[in-house]
Parts: C-alpha cells; sequence; structure tokens
C-alpha cells in the first residue's frame, strides 16, 4: 500500500521566509467613525482607536493579513495589501492499496501526529468572533478545542466538542468542511486556505478515547420520549436526551441501527468500528433500542398518547430514479441496494457474486453509476472493488456538481470513468436484461439553470448494471408535510451582518458558494426543527429538509430535543407542576394603545410566574419563538368600520413570512377604537394557516374595563395548561404492537 500526500491549493504565504510584497493596512479617516469594530475583532492587537481622532490605528507590524478588519467595518474604512501570512496547510494523505479488490481499508489518512496537529493549529488565529463556529451545523467551539490541541490536552479538546458533537470522528471523517466550518474560516473568508478543521477534529477522535456519555442534568428526568429513526438526527436527538436525564426509546426500521451511516457510506470513508460507536454508546447510557419496528402515519397518535414526546428522525431513504425507457429492466437497481449488498459482498469475501460474470472476452462487467454525487462517487468505487469497470454520468457541469473534491479525485484515481454533462436518454436489454446505455450530450451555462440536451444519442455504452445514484427524498407521509426550505427569510441579525460571513460572498475554497447564505439557511432549519410541527411533536434531519449532511441531521436532531426537554412537554394525563411557562408578548403597536395591552399583560403574567419576555413584533425572530411555550401576539386594527376593518398590515405580512408553527402556542389581542368587527378572526386564520394553535383571544378598546387584563391572563394560562396537576414517573408507555413484548437491544448484543 502506498500513501499519497495531498495539500489544499494555497495562496496563502507561508509564515517562514520574506514575503514578496509587505503588509500594509490602511484606514480612511474620512470614513472611520471610531465604532471599535476592527478593534475587538483583530485576532492580532494589530488595530487600536487613536483617541485624539477617535479612529482606527494600524500596526503594520502585527498584521497577518487575515482582513477580518475590511470585512467587518460597517463604513468601508479599512483596505488591506500584500499577503496571508498563514503558514502553509499541513498534508495529508491517500492511502492507495496495491489492489482494489475486495479492499474496504480506510483511504484517508489524518494527521500523523501530534507534531502535523500543533502545526496546523498553530494557523489558527483564535478570532475574537469565529466565523468557523457559525459554519458548523452543531457550533461547536473550534477555537477552544484547537487552543487544547495547542496545550497537548486531549481530554479537554473531548470535553470541549462532547458540549455539541455526539458524532467528532464520524463528522470529521464524513463533513464536506468546505462547506461549513472550514469554508467559514476566516482564511477562507480572506481568500486563502483554511485551518484543516476536520483533519483536526478527527485527531482528537482518533488520538484519545472518547468519553462516556452520561447525564449532565436532571431538566429532563421526568419525561420519556420516543425517537423515530437510528440515523445521525435519531443519534443527535438520543444524546441530547440522555444528556438531559430523559427516559429514550428508540425505532428503527431496519435490523440494525445507525440509518445512513451504517449502510450508506463504504467502509473505506467511514471504517465499521466508528459507524457502529455512537450506538455502542448509546445503548451504554441507557437508551432503549428496538429494531425492525416499522412506524407509519397512523402510529403517531398512539405514540404520543404513550410518551410525553415523539421526534421523527426517519431520514429520506427514497432513491430518486430516473424516468426513462428501460428504467425497469433486470439489472437496474438503486444506490441503497447497490451499497448494502455491495459491502456484504465484500465482507463476505464474494465480490464476484454480486456482479454478472464476464462473457466471451473474459473482460470485466461493467457498472453504470447514474449520477455523480457523494453517494455516486461511493458506489462507483465499491464497483471498482468489485472487479468492475465503473462508469459515472451526470448532466451537470463539473463545476456545478454537488461532489466533494477529494472524493472525485480519489474515485477518478481508482479508475473511475467520470462524465459530466452527460445523460442516459434511455437503456436496452436483451431477454428483459439491461445490456445497454445511450447517452445524450447536456450543457450547463451556470448553476441556477437547469442542464440542456444539445445532442441525442451521442454514444451508446454496453453495461451489466445499472445504479440509479441520484439522491434520495425523503417520505412525507409520515410526518404530514413537504420539506422545509433551507432558506432564510427577512433581515440577517446584526451578528450575523457584523461577523462578516456575508461581506465574503462566496469564496474559493467554499468552491465559490455563498457561505454566509448556507449558515443562515442552516440556523432556519434548525430553528424549525426546535418548533414542531404539533404538539409534542418534532422533525428533523433528512425527515425535516430533505437530504441533507450529517452533522446537520446531528445539529437538528438536538435542536428538537433540546425543544422538548425546555418546553417540558408531557402527556395531558401527566402535566407537572410548578413549572414557569415562558411567555413572549410581542406586538405590533403604532399609536402605543397596543404595546400598553402587551405591557400590561406581561406584568400581570410575571405576577402568576411566568418567564416573559416583551418585544416588538418588527424584532421577533423565529429563534424567539422557538424558545417561548407561549407567544402573546397583540395588533391594532386599522381600516374603516364601514369599508372593512383588519389587522395591521404589518402584523399580516410579519405572519405571511414566517414558516410552519405547527406546535407554537399562541394567544391574540387587537386593540381598537370603534369596532374590532372580524379583525380578531382574520387573525386567528392567519396564525392557524401556518398550523399553530390558539388557546385564547380578546379585544381592548381605548376604554376597556378594570380587570380585562386580568381575565384575559386568566384564559390564556389556562390554555397553556399551566394549571398544576402532579407529574407520574416518567415510564413511557410501550406503543404499537409490534414492540410490545420484544426484547430491546442491549448494549451487550
Amino acid at each position: 500500500m502506498t500513501t499519497t500526500f495531498i495539500t489544499a491549493l494555497s495562496t496563502d504565504t507561508p509564515s517562514t521566509g520574506t514575503p514578496a510584497e509587505p503588509l500594509h493596512v490602511d484606514v480612511l479617516t474620512d470614513r472611520c467613525a471610531g465604532c471599535q469594530e476592527c478593534v475587538v475583532r483583530c485576532p492580532t492587537g494589530a488595530l487600536t482607536l487613536e483617541p485624539g481622532s477617535w479612529t482606527a490605528v494600524a500596526d503594520d507590524a502585527r498584521c497577518v493579513g487575515c482582513r477580518q478588519c475590511v470585512r467587518t467595518c460597517p463604513f468601508a474604512a479599512i483596505t488591506v495589501s500584500g499577503p496571508m501570512l498563514a503558514g502553509e496547510r499541513v498534508a495529508t494523505g491517500v492511502h492507495s492499496p496495491p489492489s482494489l479488490l475486495g479492499d474496504l481499508g480506510e483511504t484517508r489518512v489524518g494527521l500523523l501526529g501530534g507534531a502535523d496537529a500543533l502545526a496546523e493549529a498553530n494557523r489558527c488565529l483564535s478570532c475574537p468572533d469565529p466565523t468557523c463556529v457559525r459554519g458548523c451545523p452543531a457550533h461547536n467551539d473550534i477555537p477552544a478545542f484547537i487552543a487544547a490541541v495547542r496545550d497537548a490536552d486531549l481530554a479537554l479538546a473531548h470535553r470541549i466538542i462532547r458540549r455539541t458533537s455526539f458524532l467528532p470522528d464520524v463528522c470529521s471523517r464524513v463533513c464536506d468542511q468546505a462547506l461549513q466550518c472550514e469554508g467559514a474560516c476566516t482564511w477562507s473568508l480572506a481568500g486563502g486556505t483554511p485551518v484543516a478543521i476536520g483533519a483536526l477534529e478527527r485527531y482528537i477522535a482518533d488520538a484519545a478515547p472518547l468519553p462516556p456519555l452520561e447525564a449532565e442534568g436532571d431538566t429532563g428526568a421526568d419525561m420519556a420520549v420516543v425517537v423515530v429513526g437510528s440515523g445521525p438526527a435519531g443519534a443527535g436527538a438520543a444524546f441530547e436526551l440522555v444528556r438531559s436525564g430523559a427516559s429514550v426509546t428508540v425505532l428503527e426500521a431496519r435490523d440494525r441501527p445507525g440509518g445512513l451511516l451504517d449502510w450508506g457510506i463504504p467502509a473505506f470513508t467511514l471504517p465499521a468500528d466508528v459507524a457502529r460507536r455512537p450506538w455502542e454508546d448509546l445503548l451504554a447510557a441507557g437508551v432503549e433500542l428496538h429494531c425492525g419496528v416499522e412506524v407509519t402515519a397512523a402510529d403517531i397518535d398512539e405514540l404520543l398518547g404513550c410518551y410525553d414526546a415523539v421526534i421523527l428522525a426517519h431520514g429520506a431513504g427514497l432513491p430518486l430514479r430516473l424516468p426513462i425507457p428501460g428504467a425497469d429492466l433486470d439489472g437496474v437497481c438503486d444506490a441503497t441496494q447497490f451499497l448494502q449488498d455491495a459491502q456484504a459482498a465484500l465482507q463476505r469475501g464474494e465480490p464476484s457474486q454480486l456482479l454478472p460474470s464476464p462473457e466471451g472476452d473474459g473482460e470485466p462487467p461493467t457498472v453504470l453509476v447514474v449520477g455523480a454525487g457523494n453517494t455516486a462517487m461511493d458506489v462507483a468505487r465499491l464497483a471498482r472493488r468489485l472487479g468492475a469497470r465503473a462508469i459515472c454520468v451526470d448532466w451537470l457541469d463539473r463545476r456545478f456538481a454537488p461532489v466533494r473534491p477529494d472524493e472525485l479525485a480519489e474515485a477518478a484515481d481508482e479508475g473511475v470513468d467520470i462524465r459530466f454533462l452527460t445523460t442516459v436518454q434511455r437503456l436496452e436489454g436483451d431477454d428483459g436484461r439491461v445490456t445497454t446505455a445511450v447517452f445524450d450530450e447536456t450543457a450547463q451555462s451556470d448553476a441556477g439553470s437547469k442542464p440542456k440536451t444539445v445532442r441525442r444519442a451521442a454514444q451508446r455504452e454496453a453495461v451489466d448494471l445499472v445504479v440509479m445514484a441520484m439522491g434520495y427524498r425523503a417520505d412525507p407521509a409520515l410526518s404530514g408535510q413537504p420539506p422545509v426550505a433551507r432558506r432564510a427569510t427577512g433581515l440577517p441579525s446584526r451578528r450575523v451582518q457584523a461577523s462578516g460571513l456575508l461581506a465574503a460572498g462566496a469564496p474559493a475554497f467554499a468552491r465559490h458558494q455563498p457561505i454566509g447564505q448556507l449558515v443562515l439557511g442552516r440556523a432556519t432549519a434548525e430553528t424549525i426543527a426546535g418548533l414542531g410541527i404539533r404538539d409534542r411533536l418534532f422533525v428533523a434531519g433528512d425527515a425535516l429538509v430533505g437530504p441533507s449532511t450529517v452533522v446537520e441531521a446531528m445539529a437538528q436532531g438536538r435542536r428538537a430535543a433540546r425543544a422538548a426537554v425546555e418546553r417540558r412537554v408531557h402527556r395531558p394525563d401527566r402535566v407537572p407542576s410548578g413549572v414557569e411557562p415562558r411567555v413572549l408578548v410581542a406586538w405590533e403597536s403604532r399609536g402605543g394603545h397596543t404595546e400598553a395591552v402587551g405591557r400590561e399583560l406581561a406584568e400581570a403574567l410575571g405576577r402568576r410566574h411566568a418567564q416573559v419576555r416583551t418585544l416588538p413584533l418588527r424584532d421577533v425572530t423565529l429563534t424567539d419563538l422557538a424558545a417561548a411555550d407561549l407567544v402573546v401576539l397583540g395588533t391594532w386594527v386599522e381600516g374603516f368600520v364601514v369599508a372593512g376593518v383588519r389587522p395591521a398590515r404589518a402584523t399580516t405580512a410579519w405572519l405571511r413570512q414566517l414558516p410552519g408553527l405547527g406546535a407554537t402556542r399562541f394567544a391574540l389581542y387587537c386593540t381598537y377604537a370603534v369596532d374590532p368587527k372580524g379583525a380578531l378572526d382574520r387573525l386567528r386564520q392567519d396564525v392557524e394557516a401556518k398550523g399553530a394553535t390558539v388557546v385564547a383571544e380578546a379585544t381592548f378598546g381605548r376604554h376597556r374595563r378594570r380587570g380585562d387584563v386580568e381575565i384575559f391572563t386568566d384564559r390564556l394560562l389556562g390554555g397553556l395548561g399551566s394549571g398544576g396537576g402532579v407529574a407520574n414517573p416518567a415510564v413511557g408507555g410501550q406503543a404499537l404492537g409490534s414492540v410490545v413484548g420484544s426484547r430491546p437491544i442491549s448494549a451487550a448484543s
């Protein structure tokens, strides 16, 4: 076996030697407002404030050229010329076995030891506002765990990662870091090569044992929660629930846990012992796992009757197939089936059993893989290990293909024939079995446009097996809703704008993807995972957004579980006593009357031991909604009694831009001068159109009676279900006939 070392292309200048061009920071004093954004964000102390002129002053000798000041200055008052003094990224390698046939050994080599890890850790600037943390869907404290590597304290590094991630050994191997943490690294945003965050995370996970999973609190100790699905989202949810002290049951349709990690990623990328480790830890921590249990939409109400919360994390398991003539021939299968069968054949040592035997001249069989994403590369590389010739075709331009460059390079190095701008027109067969593929050529002008066929029947290829590997989709039947778009709505928060992520545009290292917009979209999806789709019913991972990355799914599973625990959701027959509801009072107020009522309500709720926040409606975000057990929404009435009245247009517009709010409870009020007529009814219809539940509503005139606010407070707290009751021990009834009496999988098994 040989090892090839690879380093990402870099425009950085090494820290040793003399740069060809000196670094220089130029502050345009006529633009500088003295806001000190650059001063507080500079990681090297190269910028200070001149008290006389109240403008920034730069020390070129301290500058390393990271350009954070340029990206974060709100007045474009700073320019930096010269190189980035980042140092060269430490090379990692790829193992190339002498023969691929039957080999499932891990191909990617991590950092080779402590010296390499220290050298790479020293490239990190420990930024005051680390954009890499925003880029990581799990929001790992990356500067902190890198600092622990610098201090040779891997136990501390593990503890830091464990706060936010349950899958560091997995994610460090399979994450597309270029579009996540590394794409958001300050060196990447400046146009250079980022710190190898993924390689450092893998070094930590591999060099020292992961700590055992234990409860870290008792906030969920009286809760019983069932998780449907055991993939990354389900594992993330179970991880968060165990840490809260909750009782956790997981139902998995397949005969083994792990989901995608078990069947969808070959061992040469994700070794089997690494893929198994999360569930070994969860079982050891007391999670109850039932495999071979398929949950349908008809079972949801039964589960909700037996458990305090249900988290749907069943993944996107429906493969996409190209609707072409011949797609129903024998010898045409989907990626899921091939990946499972191929790995099983290789593990048995029988690679030749899966493919048709060569005929005539003894040439190896040809496997055609339709698609050129990461899954397609896995299929093609497995086909090569089975002894086949592998061809991948995709109608996209190579520039826009959703595939990791290292996956593409490794597949090509292993002999996979990859053809972009090519699509399958039809498949032909003999005696009902596929024998030939007919291709068309395509063209694509940009990433946002659909490829078009430019020449028909350009090529014919004899094939023995065709694998559809164009991706997957989630089955909406279980959750009852289509996938949620990972798209930010409204203005981004001031924190995100000030971080410089949006100003950086589309870095080259991130394959020219808009890294800031990707961050915002992922954050929106994670927040929606915490909102839920019905009372006590949450959805996370691929089931929520469609096919996504492992770390995104894990983060959404954690968010859904955390929301269930923070809301202290319980079955109606066991509502806990002594829990202070979290209430958000928000208003759209033009003349001040609606705000005044809102503040009176907030005071009344506070006297009833509620945790209350108040905000103008324009400042309310999805995160605020997800953190509330009850949203009290107030609006004024506009229009004329004769011509028609309605809720304020600003209120309607705010509601319209929200996603589904299925598990959110609202109390509504409106203020009026003459007659509200049907304004409150319209407001309720708008809220219910988003799937939310309205528990109370009221109207308040300018001359309201004493006690009206107190009466409304009683009604909305009653609708919230905070009227007391005694919590029973969380035993979690056994739902579904297929689970009753079955033996759960244990850590020992």
